[in-house]
């Protein structure tokens, strides 16, 4: 199926076109007449995306990324509301430095998977950020995930958080991918927080696992 932007594009992604990057309104192509979408609606549809996950702002809804917290009033990532005491927002200054190693493991690979690379090296990534998004590059779309896993393409644009939270520890958001990911062998719910330790796994994508280290400075 393919969708088409208001740009006249024919997308095969149903959220952004897969051409220019415009929001799709998740219409399918056939019966899609754009002269028939009133000026009023069309105002509304959504044109700013966060700089920090790339996820849709949606009008009038406050200061805060919903996804990963960033906030729009003073450019600070990973800025949540729930890290408040006192009406301030804590620190998320610690002594632990996260670090996530990226692997391939052929034995995750279903019947409907492409073989998995022989010649990928597994890779660590330094989570140097408050917020850290997990999925595959678009330059269209402005999406650079510091955790990028281009070489799996059953890992949606913006797949699942890496969130640091103000006492140090780490979460894991899956935020509504297409195909979810799995904490230590069990599904993650979308857009509910996951508490990570040092040695935990998680498996996305095709044939995709990533364990989670903790690393003190």
């Amino acid at each position: 199926m393919t969708y088409q932007c208001l740009k006249g594009h024919e997308s095969t992604e149903s959220d952004f076109c897969s051409e220019c990057g415009a929001k799709i309104l998740g219409i399918p192509e056939q019966g899609f007449v754009v002269n028939i979408i009133p000026a009023k609606v069309l105002q509304t549809i959504f044109v700013e995306t966060c700089p920090a996950c790339s996820a849709p702002r949606e009008p009038n809804s406050g200061d805060f990324c919903e996804i990963c917290g960033y906030n729009f009033v003073t450019g600070v990532h990973g800025e949540l509301a729930i890290g408040k005491a006192g009406g301030e927002i804590l620190s998320s200054q610690s002594s632990i430095v996260w670090e996530v190693i990226v692997t391939i493991d052929p034995s995750l690979r279903n019947s409907e998977s492409p073989e998995a690379p022989t010649n990928q090296p597994a890779v660590t990534f330094r989570l140097e950020k408050d917020s850290n998004l997990i999925g595959r590059r678009s330059e269209i779309r402005g999406i650079h995930p510091e955790v990028p896993l281009d070489f799996d393409d059953a890992v949606s644009r913006r797949h699942a958080l890496l969130n640091r939270q103000a006492d140090g520890t780490l979460t894991l958001r899956d935020i509504d991918s297409a195909n979810g990911t799995k904490l230590n062998g069990v599904e993650l719910t979308p857009m509910v927080d996951a508490p990570l330790q040092d040695g935990d796994e998680f498996t996305l994508g095709h044939w995709t696992r990533i364990t989670v280290k903790s690393v003190a400075i």
